[in-house]
């Protein structure tokens, strides 16, 4: 299965539409430092990653789904 890393796809979207990582921890309610955690995933839970596809308004989820095809 082709791999893709989520924490770098989440960074790349965050600085698109140039949020700062404080802003996006705010959000997210998480600690400042978790979101440089984030960033460096290659796996999420799927609770987290639609709440940070709700923050971001960016579906995340067709990452994976783009693989199934």
């Amino acid at each position: 299965m082709e791999e893709f890393h989520i924490g770098h796809l989440i960074r790349k979207e965050l600085r698109r539409q140039e949020k700062t990582n404080r802003w996006f921890a705010e959000q997210i309610n998480v600690n400042p430092r978790t979101v440089n955690k984030i960033f460096q995933k290659t796996m999420i839970d799927t609770q987290q990653l639609m709440q940070i596809s709700r923050c971001l308004n960016t579906d995340f989820f067709r990452y994976y789904s783009d693989l199934l095809k």
